[in-house]
């Protein structure tokens, strides 16, 4: 709760220790293709609060529809000053600033029985995947569930790359398991070990395994296009040993496909696979050594993320290009399956304004008017196009990557008061309300005392933090937040 007296010297204290702990704790993350790092803003009513500062990339790639839905990110990064889920309007401006977590992955609205939830993972990170659990929050940001590996995984752990919840109450997630592998022609260990990727339907309530799919039953080792030897992969400690297992499936996303199939994509074999929910077989692949498909021009992908089918039937992925480099940047991309003829070819394409080639992470969401969303994953950018592949916007992410990057629509109402605090002088007073994304304008209700206090002029709201006048002379000061309709939705009161 932040309802409290507005107290100057409290005031001043709490943020110059909150400045202090900040230069002290320094700035850890997962490493990542760097952009340039930008300052955070901190906050006189909200001293424990910073965000970065998100700017268009062009003053003629600024977001131009500012009154709709917000963008959600999971912040991470070397360079990025404040780490954890954020949710911000569509110029950047923090919205709510969620628990400060050096991994947050997937932050994102879905639905749970019928409400709209907000969700993301967290947990410790491995080389390239965790052990963790996937929080769920209701709109009052209240957290309501948690979800993670059962069955024989108990224990081990949600993974980063997926938290996807069913109509049915149950959430997809995936997990990694060593297994020893004879790796030999491979050029690997003949005595070594594979990560097996593994999917597990959870039913959220309960914590029950209700569906499990194991790569390694499905897909053999030789369809990776990775290599434990060093000759195909970047990554130096993925060599096959028991200390350093060979990720050669490496499950990257698990979506629901539109008759009750599961699509799955794997990085390490560059292709998406269609799995039957029920018995677990694959029933094709699209991409990789194995294609099920010709692919047509341009339609080849390499170390993909987030593979989905769109209500037109097409698939949506990201197609990273990178690590190692396959093209010179990466790209959204859009892909029509004739399953008469096996034929994969593009739609659309959807490519960044200057070169950007991320070597992880990535997204592509198909917004409801028909725009598509791209997260740059590994760059810490996300941009926005209208369906036929023109840029419209493009943001950078002060010097912050995200897993993925959402543009949804989101109502908070949080259960705790504003906060306000005094500025230096007392002539103002700054206000703010962490994650009510409903608040129009503020108010001041003013006098000597609260009989005879006057509502004051409202002041718009456009930013996290307000900043209000103070009348000379008013001991009394009551901050209301306002909706569109002039309705007092929130207030906090000092004397």
């Amino acid at each position: 709760m932040f309802l409290r007296p507005l107290n100057r010297k409290s005031l001043r204290r709490s943020a110059y220790l909150a400045v202090l702990a900040l230069v002290a704790a320094g700035c850890s993350g997962q490493s990542a293709d760097k952009t340039a790092a930008m300052p955070t803003q901190t906050y006189v009513s909200r001293p424990d609060l910073s965000a970065p500062i998100a700017k268009p990339t062009a003053a003629d790639l600024a977001p131009s529809d500012t009154s709709g839905d917000v963008v959600l990110l999971g912040l991470k990064g070397d360079d990025c000053l404040t780490t954890g889920p954020i949710i911000t309007d569509a110029t950047g401006e923090p919205i709510w600033i969620g628990p400060t977590t050096k991994n947050a992955f997937d932050v994102r609205v879905q639905q749970y029985q019928g409400q709209p939830v907000l969700t993301w993972w967290s947990g410790k990170m491995v080389k390239g995947y965790g052990h963790g659990k996937v929080t769920i929050m209701n709109s009052s940001y209240q957290k309501i569930a948690t979800v993670t590996t059962g069955g024989d995984l108990k224990g081990v752990g949600a993974d980063i790359h997926e938290a996807t919840l069913t109509p049915q109450g149950t959430m997809l997630v995936t997990a990694y398991k060593e297994v020893k592998h004879d790796l030999s022609k491979l050029d690997g260990p003949k005595d070594g070990y594979v990560l097996d990727g593994i999917v597990q339907e959870i039913d959220v309530a309960t914590g029950k395994v209700k569906f499990e799919w194991h790569s390694l039953d499905h897909v053999p080792v030789s369809n990776t296009v990775s290599s434990p030897n060093g000759a195909s992969n970047d990554d130096d400690d993925d060599t096959g040993t028991k200390d350093a297992p060979f990720d050669y499936f490496h499950i990257n996303s698990i979506s629901l496909d539109s008759d009750d199939g599961l699509l799955v994509s794997s990085r390490n074999t560059s292709a998406v696979y269609k799995v039957s929910h029920q018995t677990g077989d694959i029933e094709w692949i699209l991409g990789g050594k194995a294609s099920s498909f010709t692919m047509g021009k341009d339609a080849t992908f390499w170390w993909q993320h987030d593979a989905e089918r769109q209500a037109d039937g097409t698939i949506t992925l990201y197609d990273n290009e990178s690590s190692p480099d396959k093209a010179k940047t990466s790209r959204g991309l859009r892909l029509k399956l004739d399953m008469s003829t096996m034929t994969a070819t593009v739609v659309t394409q959807y490519r960044p304004p200057t070169t950007r080639l991320s070597g992880s992470q990535g997204s592509v969401q198909v917004l409801d008017n028909g725009n598509v969303f791209v997260g740059w994953g590994s760059k810490g950018y996300y941009s926005e196009f209208t369906s036929d592949g023109t840029i419209i916007s493009d943001m950078a992410i002060g010097g912050c990557h995200s897993y993925r990057a959402f543009k949804q629509a989101w109502v908070g109402t949080p259960t705790d008061a504003p906060a306000a605090a005094f500025d230096d002088s007392k002539q103002s007073v700054k206000v703010s309300w962490n994650g009510a994304t409903q608040v129009a304008s503020w108010r001041l209700v003013t006098g000597p005392d609260e009989a005879s206090a006057a509502p004051q002029a409202p002041v718009a709201k456009k930013t996290f933090e307000t900043t209000l006048p103070v009348p000379d002379d008013a001991p009394y000061v009551k901050v209301q937040a306002l909706d569109a309709q002039g309705n007092v939705i929130g207030e906090t009161t000092a004397s």
